[in-house]
């Protein structure tokens, strides 16, 4: 474990809290950790001791230099660690594999009249959030029963109170209609507190708050509404008995277990609300190697509550954590109150903890089985190593983004981005391109037009980062919407959280929900003040290791000048061609040809063919949305405010022309003279 190369950066640690960074050779990010004492910690790593792990001693054997960072804090280097860790997923670190952002429900408080509505990122916007749920289909299922019970605002129109008319959810008790005047703007917000109550777990007081108002209405013989208040409360009685008690007296708690065998491992994690189990799920994780398993669950627990969900009051877990007194400070300042880790030894509380490790079991063992985590992660492992020798690439391919362009004779020209991580999709990152500045079918300027877009953004990102900038960047980028400071931050890493508006047309995702779009943003490291260049860094920040475009030694030729225009021909880059299956690389005469039966090809072939499909579907949809705007402009009094009011509220041309008139005028915008001229002509 000796290394005197490594002397003089050893000799020059300082004894402050920090975090550490160790390279190789290639300069590539082995591993990010933290310490309270860095010139102990780092140490340790290159002293003589039986003690090492295998997974140490081959970290060790490849560090070829290391950087450090002080931080004012324990706390902060905590942070800074973190931030590291998700931005650069280092190969020695434990990782969380699946850091999708679970959805919730979120009630917009601060309108006049609040609304409800599904949302995968939470906010610091005065609006209240309630989840995480599962799955999106439980999300909706809930939706649909608290619509019964809770008949809140689903409509954007302008609340006066003076609308001549309710639309057709108020017939169906389904909204409550203070569109006109039917219920005032107190009674309003008092039936969305009730809402927020039974989210919260009240279930029982709510309930008793109807059956008291049901018993009013019949007394005075009211009887319509109080058979209103029946159905909603047996509504709530059918939603309620689809949750589980668990125990009367527990609070908000999630509770975390981990199990892993011969090298694989998940995460576990009950959602137990008000004592109820909401749900639960599982999360992969990779590079636990042999480390303890309080060591895996403490990195878990600061990636899985870094990433968004709701922190509880009380996160019950099986066994004691390193640095729990940190984690339980930083939770406690995300949650805004205390947050305990609790390990409990008896009770209610060590009997749910043993049903969360038993279900971590049996969970692993399942997907051993099936060879859902094995086989794959085997395969991946050898594209992407077959890919990186094959094409002489200075790092594993882990992140590889594939372009394409499609139009139809020359029409509606559109570029597709694809991402695969570690030989999978990762669709959060999808992009769709439609040209602005190209067309008529020159697919080697739509090219060129789609990488300089997404690469002026990456150009935009290096240049904050060191401080600079880059010259006709700035038009390319997305406006800065909203910004506010970040009380909580590591020093000199995250100054400013920046609310980005990121225009469709550059970064909209399918099988994203429409708030991915907006991000938060930090400063650049030494940034006094936010520049559109901050703005940059956030779903174009990530660097590539490996370009791949769609086509021969033309369309390379493209993404080759664009790279070299805006600085970034450090990155690696590759054209394949379709007829051959062959593949291009820049600087070298001949092509490579992958053999046929490697892993490689078929990960190239399948990313080739995403991006594909991911073009032609977004073309033949604004094909499809171009014929449906040209029919619907023809008629005659319907312009382009009633046209986009018609298509979000039907969905398609066929939903408008089986629409009576009746329903076709409730439209916001529509007139019935409008809705008559719409029926008639279709």
């Amino acid at each position: 474990m000796t290394r005197p190369d490594l002397k003089p950066l050893l000799d020059a640690l300082p004894t402050k809290p920090g975090v550490y960074r160790y390279y190789d050779a290639d300069g590539g990010l082995l591993y990010v950790g933290k310490a309270v004492n860095l010139r102990s910690r780092v140490r340790s790593y290159f002293q003589q001791s039986a003690a090492h792990s295998g997974k140490t001693i081959r970290l060790v054997s490849r560090i070829a230099h290391i950087e450090w960072t002080i931080t004012a804090s324990d706390l902060e280097a905590l942070l800074l660690e973190m931030n590291l860790i998700k931005r650069h997923r280092p190969h020695y670190n434990i990782l969380l594999k699946d850091d999708k952002r679970y959805p919730y429900l979120k009630v917009t408080l601060r309108d006049a009249f609040p609304t409800i509505v599904s949302t995968r990122r939470v906010l610091d916007d005065g609006a209240r959030y309630f989840g995480p749920y599962v799955s999106v289909q439980s999300m909706r299922d809930t939706i649909a029963a608290l619509r019964k019970v809770f008949p809140y605002l689903d409509c954007d129109r302008e609340i006066t109170g003076k609308d001549p008319r309710a639309c057709l959810f108020h017939d169906i008790g389904l909204c409550l209609a203070p569109c006109i005047g039917a219920v005032t703007k107190d009674e309003y917000r008092a039936m969305i507190a009730r809402l927020c109550r039974f989210l919260e777990g009240h279930t029982a007081e709510v309930v008793d708050d109807l059956a008291g108002r049901m018993r009013t209405h019949a007394a005075a013989l009211e009887f319509e509404q109080a058979a209103r208040l029946r159905d909603r409360i047996s509504a709530i009685e059918q939603l309620i008995e689809r949750q589980r008690v668990i125990a009367p007296t527990l609070a908000d708690q999630d509770v975390i277990a981990v199990a892993r065998e011969d090298g694989s491992a998940i995460a576990q994690v009950f959602f137990v609300r008000n004592g109820k189990l909401m749900g639960s799920e599982h999360f992969p994780l990779e590079g636990t190697g042999d480390e303890p398993d309080e060591t895996v669950l403490a990195q878990f627990i600061q990636q899985f509550y870094d990433s968004g969900p709701q922190v509880p009051g009380e996160i019950v877990v099986p066994e004691h954590l390193v640095e729990s007194e940190i984690i339980e400070r930083w939770l406690g300042e995300k949650r805004g109150t205390k947050v305990k880790l609790h390990v409990p030894q008896r009770g209610h509380k060590r009997d749910l903890v043993n049903v969360a490790v038993d279900n971590a079991h049996e969970t692993l063992r399942a997907l051993r089985v099936a060879h859902a985590l094995e086989s794959k992660t085997d395969v991946a492992r050898r594209a992407i190593a077959e890919l990186q020798d094959a094409l002489g690439l200075p790092r594993p391919p882990r992140r590889i983004e594939c372009y394409d362009i499609s139009n139809l004779q020359g029409t509606h020209t559109v570029g597709s981005m694809v991402v695969f991580e570690d030989a999978v999709p990762y669709r959060a990152d999808y992009r769709h391109f439609r040209m602005k500045e190209t067309g008529g079918g020159d697919d080697f300027a739509a090219m060129g037009e789609m990488l300089t877009r997404r690469f002026r953004r990456l150009a935009a990102a290096r240049a904050a980062r060191d401080g600079g900038a880059v010259e006709g960047v700035d038009s390319a980028l997305p406006e800065v919407v909203d910004a506010r400071p970040v009380e909580t931050a590591p020093a000199g890493d995250v100054g400013v959280a920046v609310i980005v508006d990121i225009a469709p047309d550059d970064a909209a995702a399918i099988d994203v929900a429409p708030d991915d779009a907006v991000a938060d943003i930090a400063l650049a490291d030494g940034a006094d003040t936010l520049t559109r260049a901050d703005a940059a860094r956030g779903a174009f920040e990530r660097e590539p290791d490996l370009i791949l475009v769609d086509g021969g030694k033309g369309q390379l030729g493209v993404a080759v000048k664009v790279l070299q225009e805006l600085g970034l021909d450090d990155l690696p880059l590759a054209s394949l061609a379709k007829r051959h299956e062959e593949l291009y690389r820049p600087g070298q005469k001949g092509s490579v040809y992958l053999p046929r039966e490697s892993q490689a090809l078929f990960l190239v072939q399948r990313a080739r063919d995403e991006a594909h499909r991911f073009a032609i579907t977004y073309n033949r949809k604004l094909r499809q949305d171009s014929g449906l705007r040209s029919t619907l402009d023809e008629i005659p009094g319907i312009g382009p405010k009633r046209r986009r009011a018609l298509l979000t509220h039907f969905g398609s041309l066929e939903h408008i022309r089986m629409a009576s008139i009746d329903d076709i005028a409730a439209v916001h915008g529509m007139t019935r003279r409008a809705a008559e001229q719409v029926k008639a002509y279709l």
